[in-house]
């Protein structure tokens, strides 16, 4: 029976460079695998997963209205998709992650979606929230903090890398606008009562 997996972690912590592994793995074997990322991540080429890395590879861009289940299964109905791998699946609305528990509960395509499980207000995206409750797996990928103790928040920062507390959820950036760190030092940034360091 096929499952749904959630990997999740903080920033910066390989999500992207996990993914394109498991498709690779299953692309090697000669299986045919669907990639989705989301459209409103723009810091590389739109429709394309793209690691830290460098390593990269198309994808079908996905925003609030896209039918993911549908965009499988006509795929599917010319060639068996092995494995559906969703990247910054955050941004999954909650009736996304409906369809992606469906492909694999009625149609038996395993399911592997990568994401942030918080904001850097440490608040729930919507898409992580509905994977936390129907996932079959939930798997943490470790990040570190400055300290080296695991990294579970991500704090935003501002453009002279003072810590920001309030704005939207979605800001997309990178190692320029967010620092993954523990929880210790998330609540003392925020504080002001220690420094940030980006590493």
């Amino acid at each position: 029976m096929a499952k749904l997996y959630f990997y999740y972690a903080s920033m910066n912590a390989g999500k992207s460079t996990n993914l394109l592994q498991a498709d690779f793995n299953y692309r090697e074997r000669g299986m045919a695998t669907m990639l989705f990322t989301a459209a409103i991540d723009d810091r590389f080429a739109r429709g394309t997963i793209t690691s830290r890395i460098g390593l990269t590879q198309p994808a079908t861009a996905f925003d609030a209205l896209t039918d993911i289940e549908a965009c499988v299964l006509s795929r599917h109905a010319a060639e068996r998709i092995a494995c559906t791998l969703v990247d910054e699946a955050q941004f999954l609305t909650a009736g996304q992650v409906d369809q992606l528990a469906r492909l694999a509960d009625v149609h038996d395509i395993p399911v592997l979606a990568y994401g942030l499980r918080t904001d850097f207000q440490a608040r729930l995206f919507e898409g992580s929230a509905r994977l936390l409750a129907l996932a079959d797996s939930l798997v943490e990928i470790k990040s570190v903090c400055q300290c080296g103790r695991k990294a579970t928040m991500n704090l935003r920062v501002d453009h002279e890398g003072r810590p920001v507390a309030e704005g939207r959820q979605t800001e997309i950036g990178g190692n320029d606008r967010y620092v993954a760190l523990c929880r210790r030092h998330y609540c003392a940034a925020l504080a002001g009562t220690e420094p940030v360091s980006a590493g």
